[in-house]
């Protein structure tokens, strides 16, 4: 099917997006008009101090400086801005986070345009850890893409996000895969760019301790030889519960990014891309998510906080031959003000950022060995 062809009905998708959900509620510009105006400046500067089990780097454990980035928030009236840009200078890379201009139509329903998080499972983030968990690595945790969206909250314990979103979000530097959140980049054979995604996410508070939800997600993986678009679809269900000081995130996904090479063959795996750097992924698999975390308020010094955790997750892949990929991280988090340090021991088999980076996450190994890396993030945010 010819993109082109796709194509002609966008304008009209989001023209019927926008007037269904402006009337979901009557626009209230009175009250935006009386909203005070500010300009905050913010950011955070992080290092890393870390041990990586498949390497003899006879230097490591290592000390580097991990990111430091740039946040604005301000509003003019009526209207907000929040924007984030960060530098890797370890990676040598630096992009946008997210950049967008928001907007309450009236008091229950809230529109974002410009570069936001995708609503998609559960966010902010599906992980307690440093290492967010395996959905992340293929584009389905805290990913950031450029359209419109629509929070609407005005049923009783029940959130509800609409968005549609052109493209992935813009690159930095210094190439097509310098950017926060994994997208489909184009690589030699196959010369591929998401486009036309829409998604939809349910959110219910079960009770006040309890949220259950679901996400789906609707888009194109566009060739440019070919001039063709096959359609990409990602499906989450959702839990999140507090028990005490206990807090447990699960969610199970189902995604099939179908993508054809420039030959016109369809694709088992294609190439994903984030921090300027590029891997392989399956085009089909299962995703199980789980996560549990014990919260301590403590009183050391500047420490007023530690929050213990466990996170793990799997990608079982449709593709017969293709192995699991599998990702286990225990740590836990020390709050002490504005400092906040993660301490984590992540382990991983058949895992890009752990040891298996061109296939890890796409055909994978059978002899593949669990490795590990030792890493405490220490990050001062103001």
């Amino acid at each position: 099917m010819k993109f082109r062809k796709l194509n002609r009905s966008i304008p009209s998708r989001i023209l019927l997006l926008v007037v269904v959900f402006f009337a979901l509620g009557k626009v209230d510009g009175i009250a935006q008009k009386t909203n005070k105006e500010y300009v905050k400046i913010g950011g955070a500067l992080r290092y890393n101090i870390y041990d990586k089990s498949w390497t003899k780097d006879k230097t490591e454990p290592r000390f580097a400086w991990d990111t430091w980035r740039l946040n604005v928030d301000a509003r003019t009236s009526g209207v907000d801005l929040s924007f984030e840009y960060r530098f890797y200078p370890g990676d040598d890379t630096h992009f946008l986070h997210h950049g967008y201009l928001g907007y309450a139509i009236n008091e229950d329903l809230y529109m974002k345009l410009g570069v936001s998080q995708v609503p998609f499972g559960i966010t902010k983030y599906a992980s307690h850890s440093w290492w967010f968990q395996m959905p992340y690595y293929v584009g389905l945790e805290d990913d950031y893409d450029a359209g419109i969206k629509f929070d609407y909250t005005g049923i009783k314990n029940l959130t509800l996000n609409v968005g549609y979103f052109r493209q992935a979000e813009p690159q930095g530097s210094p190439n097509f895969s310098a950017r926060y959140s994994y997208d489909i980049t184009p690589s030699e054979d196959a010369s591929i760019e998401e486009l036309n995604q829409f998604n939809i996410r349910v959110a219910y508070q079960l009770t006040k301790n309890v949220e259950l939800g679901f996400s789906g997600q609707f888009g194109q993986n566009y060739n440019t030889v070919l001039e063709e678009a096959e359609n990409s679809t990602a499906f989450a269900g959702h839990v999140l519960a507090n028990f005490g000081k206990f807090n447990f995130k699960g969610e199970y996904i189902r995604y099939d990014y179908g993508a054809k090479d420039n030959l016109g063959n369809s694709l088992d795996k294609l190439q994903m891309g984030a921090y300027s750097y590029d891997y392989n992924v399956a085009a089909e698999a299962d995703i199980y998510v789980a996560g549990l975390a014990y919260s301590m308020d403590v009183d050391f010094g500047p420490i007023t906080n530690i929050q213990a955790y466990v996170d793990y997750s799997i990608i079982d892949k449709r593709k017969a031959g293709f192995e699991s990929s599998e990702h286990l991280v225990p740590g836990f988090l020390i709050t002490a003000g504005s400092i906040y340090t993660y301490v984590d021991w992540a382990f991983g088999k058949n895992n890009a950022w752990l040891g298996s980076w061109t296939n890890g996450l796409a055909e994978g190994s059978p002899d593949a060995d669990w490795e590990s890396r030792f890493n405490v993030n220490i990050g001062y945010y103001f």
